[in-house]
């Protein structure tokens, strides 16, 4: 399986980061390494001092497809939850100054952890679906899928003129304004309409 990352797709948090709004989704790849099996901590890299937490909608795709239709893109995902994006602020700012890929910053083992995945059609309204990041018991990050600049059904068609979907692929939809650094001893607790899906404590 692979994790397929989408950046930049809520317009604060493009402006927050003093980044173009794009005008056609960015998107990134993570290995599988990059998740973190239930319960496990996560420790802080040696290789950076400025990890930052990026929460995200995080759609499982349930078959194979390429070249999708906007219109069918639902067919090919059947499950949602929540997810961290942890990003390697300094070393991503070193990637950008000269030109180079992402990967470093975003793609080192335990980058991503996922919570516990519900079917889509347990969503009260699949249209406006809501979650929200505390951390230390704190919201610090709220969004709705209504605040994407690309929909789940634009992504899905545009990735997949590109890289085949799979079966227990991931998809990351981008995060909402409101990122900020982690600390040892930080508790992350990720929500999907209003329910805990993911508990993460920072080493």
């Amino acid at each position: 399986m692979k994790i397929i990352c989408i950046g930049r797709n809520y317009v604060e948090h493009a402006r927050e980061l003093k980044n173009d709004v794009p005008s056609e989704p960015v998107f990134f790849l993570k290995p599988d390494t990059a998740l973190i099996p239930k319960g496990r901590a996560f420790y802080i890299p040696a290789f950076s001092k400025d990890i930052h937490h990026e929460v995200e909608l995080v759609y499982k795709v349930c078959k194979e497809g390429k070249h999708i239709a906007e219109e069918f893109a639902m067919r090919y995902v059947d499950q949602i939850s929540v997810g961290l994006d942890f990003t390697a602020r300094d070393v991503q700012q070193k990637q950008k100054e000269k030109g180079l890929p992402w990967e470093p910053a975003k793609a080192f083992d335990n980058s991503s952890p996922v919570g516990e995945f519900i079917p889509l059609s347990e969503l009260s309204d699949p249209g406006d679906i809501r979650f929200h990041l505390t951390v230390n018991d704190k919201i610090v990050q709220e969004g709705s899928s209504t605040l994407m600049i690309f929909s789940i059904e634009k992504i899905i068609a545009y990735v997949s003129q590109y890289i085949t979907l799979k079966k227990g692929d991931l998809i990351y939809t981008g995060t909402p304004s409101g990122v900020g650094q982690i600390k040892e001893g930080d508790i992350l607790d990720c929500y999907l309409e209003g329910q805990k899906k993911l508990h993460i404590t920072i080493r």
